[in-house]
């Protein structure tokens, strides 16, 4: 259908490439019901990937510049709200180049999640991340430093600044044989892998997180699948590094390729190896401390974000550390990676 800027109508398609409509449109439409209140003079009808357009040339024109600002803008945050929508659709418009107001938030999950720095190490590591190519982030359970680890990946992700994600852990039992859990060794190996895969579900969409997985922009494997790599325009990630030894960490660090950014993350009041002094973690951190380029932040209880109970028994038990035989004292947090 043809028309002028005089009234008549034309149809337009408009392509919705490269993201899930779910996220776009919002849970039960309600982000593409506020698309069609802000565009009345607009028959808006959305079509799986495609929305169709009925109306005057010039409103159609507007409504498909503001509509792939806002596109681009949820490609590169990850995240809509009601205020990205109406931002989108005022006059001036949005594009991916306007940063989010909250300065805080390293990352715009699902359904709206923020996920932000939430406590002083925690805002630590971000800031570090800008000066440093390699860092390491050690403490207690449950104090942010995988999570905010992931958030700052997917981030530089989104951002193109790196071209994959690689997130890796030793596989290492915690008091259950490996080889008689059920399955193939992928089977076997993806409860190891499981908090990795929680953190990822959190930030982004289900379906762009299965193609990512599916085309290796993101990675998920056991320590033991890095050797030999060279990890090029990456940002990798390792977990639980106070289950690897000296050897093992060494070679997973000279695996750094050009443009690469290394997190290393771990727990040296849990480490699961037969002898505890075969982690090769607070060994690494000291070899390391003085390398420029190479950046270090060790959290403590202070950091803990779960439930309020955790910090209360992470107390209990380095008490309990401080009033056991003298070779248990290099099992606690505090004492081994200390200036």
């Amino acid at each position: 259908m043809l028309s002028d800027d005089m009234g008549e109508e034309i149809s337009k398609q408009i392509a919705v490439d490269g993201v899930d409509v779910r996220e776009l449109y919002g849970p039960r439409n309600i982000y593409l019901e506020q698309i069609r209140s802000l565009h009345p003079s607009l028959r808006i009808v959305a079509r799986g990937s495609t929305l169709k357009v009925l109306g005057s040339k010039s409103e159609a024109e507007r409504f498909e510049r503001r509509m792939q600002g806002l596109i681009d803008y949820y490609l590169k945050y990850g995240h809509i709200s009601h205020e990205v929508v109406a931002q989108a659709f005022a006059a001036a418009g949005i594009s991916a180049d306007d940063a989010p107001a909250d300065q805080d938030v390293i990352v715009y999950g699902n359904n709206g999640n923020v996920v932000r720095a939430r406590t002083v190490n925690q805002q630590r590591l971000v800031q570090a991340y800008d000066s440093n190519d390699l860092l390491f982030a050690v403490g207690p359970a449950g104090s942010g430093k995988t999570y905010t680890a992931i958030a700052l990946a997917v981030r530089a992700l989104r951002e193109k600044i790196v071209r994959r994600v690689i997130l890796t852990r030793p596989a290492v039992e915690a008091g259950e044989k490996l080889g008689f859990l059920p399955g193939d060794m992928k089977e076997k190996l993806d409860p190891y892998l499981q908090p990795l895969y929680d953190a990822l579900n959190d930030m982004i969409p289900p379906a762009k997180l299965q193609k990512y997985m599916e085309e290796g922009t993101i990675q998920i494997a056991p320590l033991a699948y890095m050797r030999g790599r060279t990890l090029d325009n990456a940002f990798v990630i390792l977990d639980e590094a106070q289950n690897t030894t000296l050897p093992q960490i060494k070679m997973f660090l000279t695996r750094m390729g050009r443009n690469a950014k290394f997190i290393v993350t771990g727990d040296v009041t849990q480490i699961d190896l037969p002898r505890k002094s075969d982690s090769g973690l607070t060994r690494a951190i000291e070899i390391l401390r003085e390398v420029k380029g190479i950046g270090i932040i060790e959290f403590d209880r202070r950091d803990i974000v779960r439930h309020e109970l955790v910090k209360h028994i992470v107390d209990a038990f380095d008490r309990h550390s401080e009033t056991s035989e003298p070779h248990h004292r290099s099992e606690s947090y505090d004492s081994p990676i200390q200036k």
